[in-house]
């Protein structure tokens, strides 16, 4: 089975729309995990969440999701985020507002734990740093987390012996590595903050217990077009040129 790993989509249309052309490049997937964050800062909501469930999928529920549809006061974000929020929650169907609602906040799929923030706090933490991944490691019992939240390609490793380590995710990396656990985050697929503003995202083969790492061009001044048109706030735009 291949999985296609995507987070943080965030109503960016055409960077979903590259990154679903590039896996058909790529031998194509047999299922989707989204993990959160669909909605918020782009320009179409109503479209991407269209377009995800066209596909067979699993998605949690990130903050932006829930802001949108009220379980976050708006009030918790800065207020580009927050103007945002506001904005796509004019834009989304009551079929939209359903899906949204219905997401959870954790899965558990085989090996892997899905969320969007971190194990400890699904809807909110950032996970940058090795102090906060080895308190996580602990709210999960499976071999592997996958999150988002935070937009940054990064992989968690806790070794048998309790120390943990930080890298970057790398192009292709082994997953069956005995007396290893993993948190792994794609990195975002409509607002990358690593520094690189190409869309991310991973490849999962089961089969072979492989995961792979890419990067997707996209013309992300359609996107900006979009935003302006909307009246998005400009620094929403702005950052996409530069993947922060």
């Amino acid at each position: 089975m291949r999985y296609a790993i995507i987070g943080d989509i965030h109503s960016n249309l055409n960077a979903f729309e590259a990154v679903l052309a590039d896996i058909k490049t790529r031998g194509g997937f047999d299922e989707i995990w989204c993990l959160g964050d669909v909605v918020g800062y782009g320009p179409e909501p109503h479209a991407c969440i269209k377009i995800l469930q066209q596909y067979k999928h699993m998605c949690v529920a990130g903050n932006h999701d829930w802001a949108a549809i009220g379980k976050i006061d708006t009030s918790d974000f800065n207020p580009d985020a927050a103007r945002a929020n506001q904005w796509t929650a004019r834009q989304i169907t009551t079929t939209d507002v359903s899906y949204l609602q219905n997401l959870p906040v954790k899965l558990t799929q085989g090996d892997f734990t899905l969320v969007h923030g971190s194990p400890r706090q699904p809807i909110w933490e950032y996970l940058l740093s090795i102090e906060g991944a080895r308190d996580s490691f602990s709210y999960f019992d499976t071999k592997i987390c996958l999150v988002g939240h935070s937009h940054m390609p990064l992989i968690f490793q806790e070794n048998k012996n309790g120390t943990c380590l930080i890298a970057k995710v790398p192009e292709s990396m082994r997953l069956g590595v005995e007396n290893h656990r993993f948190i792994i985050n794609p990195g975002s697929v409509g607002q990358p903050r690593d520094g690189n503003p190409r869309a991310s995202y991973m490849l999962y083969n089961s089969d072979d217990q492989i995961m792979y790492h890419y990067r997707v061009n996209y013309d992300i001044s359609i996107t900006q077009r979009k935003m302006i048109k909307y009246k998005l706030p400009l620094p929403l735009v702005f950052r996409l040129n530069y993947g922060y």
